[in-house]
Formats: structure tokens, C-alpha cells, sequence
């Protein structure tokens, strides 16, 4: 007897943690699996900072700071602002909840757990009943190529505010990094229903994760729809430098470059209803709305979303 359909979701921050949001309210418990980009996670005052994880689980758990994007809401900043005074490392903003979480991991990763098992951990701490997964418990790091050098990740985009121009992206440690077991086994299941990625950026967030062998591979060849919730909205991106990383590398900053990227393996990618021209001139194109400002909306897109998979499936 075949298991119960179940989903696996590609996810990296903001925005995409609200459509896994959309997701896990969705569908019934047990049929969500999230897997979880790592290539921005860094050590930073010792600590194993895990910045899209820790955002899909706030966001998930509803602890997020909507106004920001990222961090707890309600939080303090009582350690930073001591370490400030001590003349302490404070470019990259810990507040005092956060701190908490991070020192909680530090102490199970240091017991020997897997980050796997550390997020299983936080997660039902934090209320969370969806399956959040990095896609890899290996170490792996994204770099960016910009005009003044190689940038790690958090350089780049913290440091530096994502202003160098960026030329390449390329993965420390993707050659050797292992797919999760448990994402592989979802994508091996015969119950799998369907894939979709959310929109997050296609160069900091998705591609880390593709990065990771077999997973570009597997989709490329599963029996069940993938579905790619672009990230661009009328030529700009919502959050972060997507659609700039676009422009900057010579493609078009548009949902045509992300079914382009996603050639091999997506079967439907889905546009902002603003880009509706887009639909008319290539098939694999969806539109739909796809902003996320309240929950109705996340709730509305994992619907869309998730008929699109039913539709390509024919059921």
C-alpha cells in the first residue's frame, strides 16, 4: 500500500520561507518535507550562524519579524549592545533571542548531533510540525566572485550590502557535500507528489542547494511534476539582490532567466501575474499572484501552487 502523498519544498530565506509557510498550513501533517539552503551558514563569535534555517523556523513558528525580514519578533539587544561597548565583532546583528537559539545549537553540534537533528530539536521547541531540512549536513559555503575579489557569502551581503558587482557564484565544499539522507529518501519515495521551489534567489539560495549531488540530477529525472515560484516581479526582485545578480551576470532580470536556469528539471515555472506577457511567449510560464504581504496571500500561492502540481500530474 502506498504512503500518503507527500511534498518537498526548496527554500531559502524570506520569501521563500513564506510560501513553506503557505505550504505547511496547507497541507496536512507529515506531507510537507523542507529543504533548507546552508551556504550561507558561518561561524561568528564561535557560534554556527544558520541564517536561512533560523528564518524558515521563526517564519514557521510565527516568531519572525515581518518588518525586517529576518530575525525574532519582539526582540532585545541587550548582548549586542555590551558587546558593542566591549569593542566586540558586531556586523552581523544577534539579538538576545537569537543569541539563545545559537547558543543552544553550538552546545548540541559540539555533542556531536547533526545539523539535522539540531534543527529537528529547535523546531519542535519552537512549535514547528513541518519537516525543515538543510539539504546537507556537510559543510558547505557560498562564494561570491564580485569585482573586488572573491566575497564570502555574509561579506557580500552583510558586509558589503550586496554593492560589488558579482560575476560568478561558486560552492567550497559542494564536491564533497552530502545530499540529506531524508531528502533523498523523499525524493525516491513513489508517494511523492510533486516539488516546488520558492522564491527565493536562484544564485544565493537554489543554486547552493543544486550544487549538492544528485539533487539536480534526481529532479531532472523524477516521475512527479517540479514547480518554480519566480522571484522576480515585473524586472525587480522583492527582497534581496536577485534581480541585480541578473543584470550584473547578463541575463535579463525576469521569470524567462529563472526558467532558463531551471530548464532541466522544472516543469512549470510560476510568474507574478504582472508578467503576464511572459506566459504568451514561452508555455512552461504560469502566472498568477505571487506577493506575499499577508498570510491569506502565502495561503493563496501554496493553493495555486499545489493545483498546478495536480493539474500536471492530470488528477
Amino acid at each position: 500500500m502506498r504512503d500518503a502523498p507527500h511534498y518537498l519544498a526548496l527554500c531559502g530565506g524570506v520569501g521563500g520561507a513564506k510560501l513553506a509557510d503557505g505550504l505547511a498550513k496547507t497541507l496536512p501533517e507529515g506531507a510537507l518535507r523542507i529543504a533548507v539552503n546552508v551556504g550561507d551558514d558561518f561561524e561568528h563569535l564561535s557560534l554556527h550562524i544558520s541564517p536561512d534555517l533560523d528564518t524558515v523556523l521563526y517564519t514557521l513558528g510565527g516568531l519572525a519579524n515581518r518588518d525586517q525580514g529576518w530575525g525574532r519578533e519582539a526582540e532585545s539587544w541587550g548582548v549586542l549592545d555590551e558587546l558593542r561597548r566591549l569593542g566586540g565583532d558586531d556586523w552581523f546583528l544577534l539579538g538576545d533571542k537569537d543569541i539563545a537559539l545559537h547558543l543552544l545549537r553550538r552546545a548540541r553540534l559540539d555533542q556531536g548531533l547533526s545539523l539535522t537533528a539540531v534543527t529537528a530539536e529547535l523546531a519542535t521547541r519552537l512549535g514547528v510540525k513541518a519537516k525543515i531540512l538543510p539539504i546537507t549536513d556537510d559543510k558547505l559555503r557560498t562564494v561570491v566572485e564580485t569585482d573586488e575579489g572573491p566575497l564570502a557569502f555574509q561579506d557580500y551581503f552583510v558586509r558589503r550590502r550586496c554593492a560589488p558587482a558579482v560575476r560568478a557564484v561558486h560552492f567550497e565544499g559542494a564536491e564533497t557535500a552530502r545530499l540529506n539522507p531524508q531528502i533523498a529518501q523523499a525524493l525516491a519515495s513513489p508517494s511523492l507528489a510533486g516539488v516546488i521551489l520558492c522564491p527565493s534567489n536562484p544564485y544565493l539560495s537554489i543554486a547552493p542547494m543544486l550544487a549538492v549531488q544528485p539533487l539536480r540530477q534526481s529532479l531532472a529525472t523524477l516521475d512527479c511534476p517540479v514547480v518554480a515560484v519566480s522571484p522576480i516581479v515585473a524586472g525587480s526582485a522583492l527582497k534581496g539582490p536577485a534581480a541585480k545578480m541578473m543584470r550584473e551576470m547578463g541575463h535579463a532580470p525576469s521569470a524567462a532567466t529563472i526558467a532558463e536556469l531551471y530548464v532541466d528539471f522544472a516543469d512549470i515555472v510560476l510568474a507574478d501575474e504582472a508578467d503576464a506577457d511572459l506566459a504568451a511567449q514561452n508555455p512552461r510560464i504560469r502566472t498568477a499572484p505571487t506577493i506575499m504581504h499577508s498570510d491569506k496571500e502565502r495561503l493563496a500561492l501554496a493553493r495555486i501552487c499545489l493545483d498546478l502540481v495536480k493539474e500536471k500530474r492530470g488528477t
